[in-house]
């Protein structure tokens, strides 16, 4: 139990870290936030809970493959804010084209024999 509280503590000071930092200079919380910090914490993660190396693999992989549509998010919020859409109904629209662009990218990994 108390390494799954270090866990949630360290992730969620990072959190915390990247949103006090784009307080203050949105560059460089974009570029905190860019880093795969919350990958490669889960990797790390993974590889003390069960020294699996090819889940490892496995998991980066998958995360290399799921980045792409992510961009989704990031491509229709600022459009949708910019166009005068609630910052709200902005995030909504934004995660649910990015739900859809992953089931689609899920199904187009499977349909050429990638399968995450």
């Amino acid at each position: 139990m108390l390494y799954a509280t270090l866990k949630v503590l360290l992730t969620s000071v990072l959190v915390v870290a990247v949103s006090e930092t784009a307080k203050r200079s949105s560059l460089l919380g974009a570029i905190l936030a860019s880093i795969p910090l919350v990958s490669v914490l889960a990797m790390i993660w993974l590889y003390i809970d069960t020294r699996d190396v090819e889940k490892i693999a496995n998991l980066a992989t998958g995360i290399f493959w799921l980045v792409l549509p992510s961009l989704v998010l990031f491509v229709i919020l600022p459009l949708l804010l910019r166009s005068g859409v609630d910052f709200y109904a902005s995030l909504g629209i934004s995660i649910a084209l990015t739900v859809a662009a992953y089931f689609a990218m899920i199904q187009g990994l499977h349909f050429v024999g990638i399968e995450l």
